[in-house]
């Protein structure tokens, strides 16, 4: 058996939750190999609405298995709230949610550094999400971390240890802070997380393949978000492309399977940072407000702007998609034309790769395509399909090198069309 990897092709909120969610049942394991509580996933079914920021989306699916790997950083007051929170809508975790020891985690003394870097920065801050993300992985980088192991060995010490350090750098600073409200939370989500099965994720997840078990690894934010390979610096702190996949859950690459790559029929980016195709008029205001563009975590307002063909044939590159997932179809409905960008021009020159640095003189060339006009929402079958919708899938195909295996026409869960059924 092996491991198949769900991600983002784009710069994230590609709509992943809903997608694994769809999958599973197909699935005796969903695993989560990255990212932290930065990452919202948003599900709908049922005439429910769900957002899991650690806890893995295949939570809802019946008596799977789900794992957050050790690539993943957990802050215990929000993983409580969150798994409380699914508690009380009928879905109990603990017996089915297995956390990773090697899993580091955020310490409320992160969430200040994560403020007090940004405001340090001002013009040139990132956009961070406020969530300690960065910090956290930086103490990891510098082995200085404190781990989800260590709540069973010597915490209070080490929790001090770190503790101390930051807050060191935090008078360093000239940083403002109040830790009482928030490290009495963080202590009773440490006690929390003592009732959930803490295990050796690496060991459990290569004993389940050589059981025969079925492994979806599901990854955080998008690949032009992954730490080397997006557009740094304005950048998420994980590795979010496939290959982060074999190091967030011990997988060695040959036990990597298919590669679903998830991209929106347009494209949005949240935060800071360069964005090619971003259309800041009337038309990127109404794919913002018919995509429902903002923050699962956070509300931000999402930047909205054309898909982006030149990043997306990149992502799929560095990912060996084998497969790709389209969302938010619906979306682009009621456009007479919809344009994808094709190349870029960079100092007067076309190029169809994406270059090192896109900060500044990236103008993107545009391809345009006949809108299809007509209410996809409904739609149930590809045989429904309107010709230039499926002229514009063709287009994308032939562009990728991939087939579109899955199209989405709506968040629920049932709007969901899979294509080219044996």
């Amino acid at each position: 058996m092996k491991v198949d990897v769900l991600l983002g092709l784009q710069w994230g909120d590609e709509g992943k939750g809903k997608v694994v969610d769809v999958l599973t049942p197909n699935y005796d394991v969903v695993a989560r190999f990255q990212g932290g509580p930065n990452a919202g996933h948003t599900l709908e079914f049922e005439g429910q609405k769900y957002v899991l920021r650690s806890i893995p989306s295949g939570i809802f699916q019946g008596d799977k298995v789900n794992i957050i790997g050790n690539g993943v950083v957990i802050d215990p007051a929000l993983f409580k709230a969150e798994a409380e929170a699914l508690a009380a809508s009928g879905h109990d975790l603990k017996k089915r949610l297995h956390i990773s020891k090697k899993a580091h985690l955020i310490l409320p003394t992160h969430r200040f550094l994560d403020a007090a870097y940004e405001a340090a920065k001002g013009d040139a801050k990132v956009g961070t999400t406020g969530k300690g993300i960065g910090p956290t992985y930086t103490d990891k980088i510098s082995r200085n971390g404190v781990r989800v192991g260590d709540i069973l060995h010597d915490f209070d010490i080490k929790y001090a240890k770190a503790k101390a350090r930051h807050e060191q750098i935090l008078k360093s600073l000239n940083f403002a802070y109040d830790l009482a409200v928030a490290e009495k939370e963080w202590l009773e989500g440490i006690e929390y997380l003592k009732q959930f099965e803490l295990v050796d994720s690496e060991h459990e997840i290569n004993r389940l393949l050589d059981d025969e078990k079925s492994i979806l690894a599901e990854g955080a934010q998008g690949t032009m978000l992954d730490i080397d390979f997006g557009s740094y610096p304005f950048v998420t702190s994980s590795n979010t492309v496939c290959a982060g996949a074999c190091t967030g859950l011990g997988v060695a690459p040959h036990r990597i399977g298919e590669v679903y790559g998830i991209f929106k029929a347009y494209c949005t980016r949240v935060g800071s940072g360069p964005f090619p195709t971003e259309l800041e008029n009337e038309t990127g205001e109404k794919l913002c407000e018919l995509g429902h563009e903002f923050g699962a975590v956070t509300g931000r307002k999402r930047r909205c702007g054309w898909v982006d063909l030149v990043a997306l044939k990149y992502a799929i590159m560095i990912n060996g998609v084998t497969q790709l997932i389209m969302m938010k179809s619906d979306v682009l409905d009621t456009f007479d034309t919809i344009s994808a960008c094709v190349a870029y021009e960079v100092n007067g020159e076309e190029v169809d790769y994406f270059p090192y640095d896109i900060t500044e003189g990236v103008k993107p060339i545009y391809t345009e395509l006949p809108g299809w006009k007509c209410d996809m929402t409904k739609m149930t079958s590809e045989d429904e399909f309107p010709e230039e919708f499926n002229n514009y899938l063709a287009f994308l195909e032939e562009e990728t090198g991939v087939p579109i295996k899955i199209v989405s026409v709506g968040p629920d869960r049932e709007q969901t069309i899979i294509r080219y059924m044996e």
